[in-house]
This record gives structure tokens, sequence and C-alpha cells, in this order.
């Protein structure tokens, strides 16, 4: 049952700009926000919205601080956002091999 699979993907990733935000942490120790922003195509608003919900599901976690005298901020996965992205990714990655 492919629609049943479909929608128990985990919606706090399936979401496209999560997904790609989850896909750089995954990647990267951790990354700026200025970064993510230019890399995925986001305003700054957009972009915080989506890693609110990401820090909320415990997935990600922001670090602010300071280089020079210049704020920076600083967005890595947790564990729990690794596996959960894996976990995803598996279950995506099974849902393409059924219909391809």
């Amino acid at each position: 049952m492919i629609i049943k699979t479909i929608t128990s993907l985990n919606k706090q990733i399936h979401e496209p700009a999560r997904m790609a935000i989850m896909s750089i942490l995954y990647a990267m120790d951790k990354v700026e926000f200025l970064y993510l922003m230019n890399e995925i195509g986001l305003t700054q608003g957009n972009l915080s919205s989506h890693i609110t919900k990401l820090e909320t599901a415990k997935y990600i976690v922001v670090e602010k601080t300071f280089v020079g005298k210049r704020p920076k901020t600083f967005i890595a996965a947790t564990e729990a956002g690794r596996l959960s992205f894996k976990s995803y990714m598996k279950d995506l990655n099974e849902i393409l091999k059924s219909v391809i």
C-alpha cells in the first residue's frame, strides 16, 4: 500500500524546505544561517520558520555567537535529527523502489 506508506512519512522532515535543511545538516557538522539561506534560496523569515519547527522537534540545535563583533548563527543536526533523517530517507527510498 503505497499511499499508506507515503502518508506515514515524517511530516516534520517531508516538507521540501525542511528536507533540504536536513540534507545539508546531515552532510555537514554545522552551517551558518546565511549559508543555508543562500544554498536553499529561502528568505530569512521563511528559513527561520522552518528552523524553529525543526528545533521544536529536537532535530537541530541553534547556536548564536559572535565572530569578532559580528553576530553569527550556526545550525547543527542533533543525533535524534540525524537518526530521523536517515530513517526518513530509508522510508522514501523504499517508496521509490516500489514504484520504479
